[in-house]
């Protein structure tokens, strides 16, 4: 099986996430926008095509399904890769986690668009700057201290007591976020989460993934952005 993954070119985005299973797992898979612009998504989001309507990218065709969202596509790679435990209850506690990455990563993003997404950052810089106030000293230590108890209760080395695509997960949040607040992540005591990166990072296909011109850097047109007026 080859998969088709859409999400647009340039940025690591919230298509990382996929990414990550995705080079984990080794499996076949085509970045269609990288090979032929972004403008080959117009059809699918218009709804031109057969298969589920997605409302943004990422989403991905597998076969003749078209899932879209995140949790939704790695809820559905993570059993076909062995990527998530056989268990029904451990398999919605995963979606679940995942979806409250979900969460983190519109709330990491609505710091530098505080606004609206369709205005530019230089346009709102003054409610960012109240905006990050708020997410470095409630929302990161909210969110990363529910993710260090997670894995406490996980048995210490993962979310679910065995790997799966929310430790992928994980390390992306971490990786995203001491690029954007690494002065604030720095005040934090989250060895758990810090351990699960390092491990995620070692893993053999991971690591080739990121030592690879795949691998797009953090930059300020993505979701992460270090604007250095916003950590503190």
């Amino acid at each position: 099986m080859s998969y088709e993954l859409y999400y647009w070119t340039g940025i690591q985005g919230r298509g990382e996430f996929v990414r990550l299973a995705l080079e984990d797992a080794r499996a076949a898979y085509t970045d269609v926008a990288r090979e032929e612009g972004d403008d080959v998504m117009s059809a699918w989001l218009d709804g031109e095509h057969e298969g589920a309507l997605p409302f943004a990218p990422p989403f991905l065709k597998s076969g003749r399904l078209v899932i879209a969202q995140v949790a939704n596509i790695l809820h559905y790679l993570g059993p076909r890769h062995g990527q998530v435990p056989d268990s029904e209850a451990k398999r919605i506690y995963a979606h679940q986690l995942q979806l409250t990455i979900t969460d983190l990563v519109v709330e990491a993003h609505d710091v530098h668009h505080p606004v609206g997404a369709g205005a530019y950052y230089e346009d709102q810089k003054t409610e960012a700057r109240r905006r990050a106030k708020e997410f470095r000293e409630s929302r990161i230590p909210k969110f990363l201290q529910y993710f260090e108890k997670a894995l406490e209760r996980g048995g210490g080395r993962h979310a679910l007591r065995e790997f799966s695509y929310v430790d992928l997960s994980l390390f992306q949040v971490m990786s995203g976020l001491d690029y954007a607040f690494p002065k604030a992540m720095s005040r934090h005591d989250v060895p758990l989460l810090r351990a699960l990166a390092k491990r995620v990072a070692e893993r053999p296909n991971v690591a080739g993934y990121l030592a690879s011109d795949r691998r797009l850097p953090h930059s300020e047109n993505g979701i992460f952005r270090h604007y250095p007026e916003l950590d503190a």
